[in-house]
């Protein structure tokens, strides 16, 4: 009798020396069941960009709490990934933690002003609420 071959996934945290991750992230999930934060870095339209957002991402996963240059609390458990990118722009993604330790991706942005646009942090509050809705 032939088997199949089922491919083995290999977990960082299951590799020994390599450092587990203190909280992985998830996108949040509309009700519609789209991925704000996931739809918006497959917008942008460098490869490289995306690029250097999903490591400072996995950055504070693995480094958990971090805090400057990489991360900064914004309040009320709202955190933003802050990202330095090419050509003087400047990538924000916000996120918060939810009840399971989960770094739960909310909203994500190219920042255009020095403070945080109020629009966005209000999305991003907004969607934290959802969030913790559905976890009830």
């Amino acid at each position: 009798m032939a088997y199949a071959s089922v491919p083995h996934v290999v977990h960082w945290s299951s590799v020994p020396g390599k450092p587990a991750k203190r909280i992985p992230a998830i996108f949040y999930r509309t009700e519609a069941g789209g991925e704000p934060v996931r739809e918006w870095l497959k917008s942008l339209p460098s490869r490289d960009d995306r690029r250097l957002i999903g490591y400072d991402i996995e950055t504070v996963e693995f480094g958990w709490p971090i805090g400057m240059p990489v991360c900064r609390p914004l309040g009320d458990g709202m955190y933003e990934v802050r990202t330095n990118l090419p050509h003087n722009r400047i990538a924000r993604v916000l996120f918060y933690i939810d009840k399971y330790g989960r770094m739960v991706l909310l909203h994500g942005f190219i920042k255009k002003s020095r403070r945080t646009p109020a629009a966005d942090l209000q999305l991003g509050r907004t969607n934290q609420k959802k969030h913790e809705r559905g976890l009830a």
